[in-house]
């Protein structure tokens, strides 16, 4: 395995991000949020009362953050995939099992519904289409999925050499809720 790679786990909030990057730091990997980053940084707005979200201003992050780790390092974040980094983690979760997570958490009704219809539409997907971004990309269903099973697929994966058919392919094999 390549002793220094960067590896962005992305997804729809609720799709179980920081579950599984607990369970990577409980194996002994190094993990960092995008908030944690953005705050080191300079780059965290304040939290918006009607949501509770404080926003990250990523392109001033991409800008400003310089890695120094010298092993494997997972940023855990819903905007970690507009980071300078080796390869995405992208998960996805049903949007029905996503809006019984989102309740759980107490979120907003709009907050929901508005996460719950990223997810349908590969939001995350979109963006990094638009951005042209050729990262290798990983997509994991995590709807049932345990986070010692993804561990698995996504250290297999990286030892693989993340392996990637390129973002415009992998984009027409990505999972459709709408289908």
């Amino acid at each position: 395995m390549d002793s220094h790679r960067i590896i962005a786990i992305a997804g729809t909030p609720g799709c179980g991000k920081t579950t599984l990057c607990t369970a990577l730091h409980d194996a002994g990997f190094v993990v960092e949020t995008v908030v944690d980053l953005a705050s080191k940084h300079g780059c965290l707005g304040d939290e918006d009362p009607s949501d509770g979200a404080a926003p990250v201003d990523v392109h001033k992050l991409a800008e400003l953050w310089e890695d120094e780790s010298d092993g494997l390092l997972f940023v855990d974040g819903h905007l970690s995939h507009l980071l300078d980094v080796d390869a995405v983690v992208l998960l996805r979760c049903h949007p029905d099992q996503l809006r019984m997570r989102l309740q759980e958490r107490d979120y907003a009704e709009a907050k929901i519904t508005a996460n719950v219809e990223w997810e349908m539409l590969g939001g995350t997907w979109s963006e990094m289409l638009e951005f042209e971004l050729e990262t290798p990309v990983l997509e994991l269903n995590t709807t049932e999925a345990t986070s010692e099973a993804s561990t698995l697929q996504i250290l297999e994966w990286i030892e693989a050499g993340c392996p990637a058919d390129g973002i415009e392919t992998a984009a027409t094999e990505a999972i459709d809720w709408l289908a």
